[in-house]
């Protein structure tokens, strides 16, 4: 598949497009597999059922990412904060760098 828009982030496993450079707002995050990053959208995934899990930063109701085409485990959704401070992440999407690559 050809792609001649935006720089984005694709699956490593199956090249999915995933996420856009443009929606990327921050590295600054760990996952299962180490650094990870936050993003304001993601593309061509499949949402988990949401649970509580206790994280670094406080308890969220998350919901696991998949790829939509290979169903590689990505990340996770942010659905719920239960602290004030932040309830910035609800919505946001957190894919972990070393399931995905950037394409320019």
């Amino acid at each position: 598949m050809e792609y001649s828009g935006n720089p984005l982030y694709r699956c490593r496993n199956c090249k999915n497009p995933l996420a856009l450079i443009d929606d990327l707002l921050s590295k600054n995050f760990i996952a299962k597999s180490g650094k990870a990053y936050m993003f304001e959208h993601a593309m061509n995934i499949v949402l988990g059922p949401k649970y509580d899990k206790q994280l670094i930063t406080g308890r969220f109701s998350i919901a696991d990412v998949f790829c939509s085409k290979c169903g590689e485990e990505l990340g996770w959704k942010y659905v719920q904060s239960y602290d004030l401070k932040n309830r910035y992440k609800e919505g946001k999407f957190i894919l972990e760098e070393l399931k995905m690559f950037q394409e320019y």
